[in-house]
């Protein structure tokens, strides 16, 4: 275990000495069995022990902050602690099945993707999402094989926390807004990867209230249309769900001066950058791609970081 995930750790159990920690099961799954033999009625809560004792350390990645694990069709093997806390049912249909304390802190989510083979003629129902390379020809890695299916995002659930500071509508592409439902994909990788970074610009005094993403995921088909030289890359980690162009904001929603000089611009965006390749010092398996952008007419200076497995950069370091 990391030292930042003892630190909140403790935390938690902090909390948790002035009230008996108990975990909730959202009331459509009443009954499941959980852990040590218990269940629950509709609406009611049975002790627990600690929610990560529950679903282990590792679900909540290295920042610790991570809230969801997304789970390809019929893959309840691969997090063995799905069958134990919610049971097979949570494979039955796509959804959000939300497990948390009773005082709503901590929440965790289990999201199961509708099958890739749902998308027919590069669309499911309405929505359009276009086609991966690796549908017609081999991908030249792993890294860009198609993806194993799509999170059903719905205007109930697209405020669902994903990890401490970013919910799923943050990463949902940018057209089709009167679509729904929407699909995503999204790797959990990258969540944890974000939340260190504002991490480590908290621990060097830098204020960083909110993480905005300009462009999470990207359907193929939305991607296409800004291919080209100068341009987005044909095959941007953006269609794989592990790549976000980000900058920092206040509540207002206007870019912060990080650097305290007075001006918002490639500098700014720099200093994140530099965060972010302190992450993947201390976090090798979250290595991926970092560039920077400066501003234009359209938009600030931004930051692009993925986790797409090898060291990647651009941009005016």
């Amino acid at each position: 275990m990391t030292s930042s995930n003892q630190h909140k750790r403790s935390n938690h159990a902090r909390r948790g000495a002035t009230a008996a920690t108990v975990l909730l099961v959202a009331g459509a799954l009443a009954g499941v069995p959980l852990l040590r033999g218990a269940t629950v009625a509709a609406d009611a809560t049975a002790p627990m022990m600690d929610l990560r004792d529950i679903l282990g350390d590792s679900l909540f990645g290295e920042s610790g902050d991570v809230r969801a694990r997304f789970l390809p069709p019929d893959d309840a093997d691969g997090v063995p602690v799905v069958r134990r806390v919610l049971g097979d049912s949570v494979f039955a249909r796509p959804g959000v099945y939300p497990v948390r304390e009773a005082d709503g802190s901590d929440a965790f989510h289990f999201v199961t993707m509708r099958p890739f083979s749902d998308k027919v003629n590069g669309k499911i129902g309405r929505y359009r999402i276009g086609s991966w390379s690796a549908e017609s020809r081999r991908p030249r890695s792993d890294a860009y094989a198609a993806p194993d299916g799509f999170i059903e995002v719905t205007p109930e659930n697209q405020d669902t926390y994903v990890s401490r500071r970013f919910r799923l509508r943050d990463f949902l592409t940018k057209d089709q807004g009167d679509v729904w439902p929407k699909y995503l994909v999204l790797n959990e990788l990258l969540l944890d990867k974000l939340e260190l970074v504002i991490d480590e610009l908290e621990a060097e005094g830098v204020m960083a209230p909110r993480m905005h993403v300009m462009s999470g995921f990207r359907t193929p088909q939305y991607n296409a249309q800004g291919v080209g030289a100068g341009g987005r890359a044909s095959e941007s980690r953006h269609q794989f769900g592990d790549a976000a162009d980000v900058y920092v904001r206040n509540d207002r929603d206007w870019m912060i001066d990080l650097t305290g000089d007075g001006r918002v611009d490639t500098r700014d965006a720099l200093r994140i950058a530099k965060a972010a390749e302190r992450v993947e010092a201390k976090y090798p398996h979250l290595v991926g791609g970092i560039g920077i952008y400066p501003a234009t007419s359209a938009h600030g200076p931004f930051v692009h970081i993925d986790v797409r497995g090898t060291r990647a950069r651009w941009g005016q370091w």
